[in-house]
């Protein structure tokens, strides 16, 4: 009993010895490890903190080059026939004069044609009497020749056109993503500029690129040109027509990542 004793006692002894000896080791690794965890956190929060989003933007001002003209004839006659007759020879000639002076087959086509019913509500009120018709016929010339639009107005007239609908000038598409290549360049070395600004005054650099988006393109419709006829068609002063300018602008937005 007395020899179990001793024994208990000795193992018991041993045990505290050990725990003494590794005790510093316990605590070493625990402020190690607590220490590591924390400096761990800051620094995956000073990544995530460490970015800043600019958008850098680029414009310019462009012509169209490219040109949509719509005219036409209109006749009148009190039988639907005649005015179709008188039309048709009148809408030949303005066509042929077009050819004329340049625009080609692929670039001309009918746009409308309608034969309206003409009555007169004066003196028979709701009812109206027909009293003739109105025949119109418009052609559609879409062409990149914008430099003859004034000669092509003034020939259609001279050959007997007697309504000039529409003229709009617009951006093609080729001219369009040649603009835009070109704006997205200086809209990202825009964004670059703010970043560095921004960055140098918080005492740090700019690191890198954590992501781009890039904005469409802006293109406002160009504005309905000014036009008036001429006096007189003798072919010695063209109609003036301005298509005018209109500003193309695009956007990127960058988020780029900081360093000391």
């Amino acid at each position: 009993m007395q020899k179990s004793n001793t024994q208990k006692t000795l193992i018991e002894m041993k045990t505290m010895i050990i725990i003494a000896m590794l005790a510093p080791s316990i605590i070493l690794f625990g402020t190690f490890h607590s220490t590591f965890m924390v400096q761990a956190q800051l620094d995956s929060l000073d990544s995530l903190n460490n970015t800043i989003f600019v958008t850098g933007s680029a414009s310019t001002n462009t012509k169209g080059d490219k040109v949509i003209l719509s005219l036409g004839v209109d006749t009148i006659n009190k039988t639907a026939e005649k005015a179709l007759q008188s039309n048709s020879k009148l809408m030949n000639k303005v066509i042929n004069a077009l050819k004329e002076s340049g625009v080609q087959q692929n670039e001309t086509r009918t746009s409308s044609f309608t034969i309206t019913p003409n009555y007169n509500y004066t003196q028979y009120g709701d009812r109206g009497i027909l009293i003739g018709f109105t025949v119109s016929n418009s052609i559609q010339i879409e062409s990149y020749h914008v430099a003859n639009v004034s000669q092509w107005v003034d020939r259609a007239v001279q050959a007997g056109a007697n309504t000039v609908n529409d003229i709009t000038f617009a951006v093609s598409e080729k001219k369009l993503q040649d603009v835009n290549n070109n704006l997205l360049k200086e809209a990202v070395a825009n964004a670059k500029s703010k970043a560095d600004i921004v960055a140098s005054a918080a005492g740090l650099h700019v690191a890198g690129i954590k992501s781009i988006t890039v904005g469409e393109v802006s293109l406002p419709p160009l504005p309905v040109p000014i036009y008036s006829k001429s006096s007189g068609f003798d072919g010695e002063s063209a109609t003036p027509i301005l298509a005018g300018e209109e500003e193309v602008s695009t956007t990127v937005n960058i988020v780029y990542t900081l360093g000391r």
